[in-house]
């Protein structure tokens, strides 16, 4: 397969919704599959996350799969499936669940939150290879102002 170049004036005029949709897709895929090779998934690592009060947590206490999801709304896929997804955090101990199904993150939990977040660096770097980070910056804030001019909230 031969790449063209691509002029900057013919880049310009590009649709940025097409490249930011190529971009989330490539970025997931190869997070998760980083995250895979090393026995997890996206998705459990974000319940152990919500779950921690070292982490997104406020405040520590248990959850139900609905209110996880309502918690990961901005960001959960649709093909990601929390209650199995917690059903393998419950079998490795890393959960417990109580009579009210609220899920709670134990000792070994969030000892594996702790070890699975030392992987996020390594991916981090991998995805920014080449990068320099004013350019990250810039790129960021042209995307956070295409989002206020297409009428969203850009954090």
């Amino acid at each position: 397969m031969t790449t063209q170049q691509v002029s900057d004036a013919e880049l310009a005029g590009q649709p940025a919704a097409y490249w930011t949709g190529i971009a989330y897709e490539a970025l997931i895929a190869y997070t998760r599959a980083r995250q895979a090779e090393k026995g997890y998934t996206q998705p459990q690592f974000w319940l152990l996350r919500n779950l921690s009060e070292n982490d997104i947590s406020p405040d520590g206490e248990g959850m139900t799969i609905p209110e996880l999801r309502d918690a990961m709304t901005s960001y959960i896929r649709p093909e990601d499936d929390l209650a199995a997804e917690a059903e393998v955090l419950l079998e490795r101990g890393w959960l417990t669940r109580d009579a009210e199904d609220r899920l709670w993150l134990t000792e070994e939990g969030e000892q594996a939150r702790v070890n699975l977040a030392r992987n996020a660096p390594a991916i981090r770097a991998a995805l920014h290879e080449g990068i320099d980070d004013a350019d990250y910056v810039t790129t960021l804030k042209v995307l956070q102002q295409m989002i206020r001019n297409a009428g969203g909230t850009a954090a």
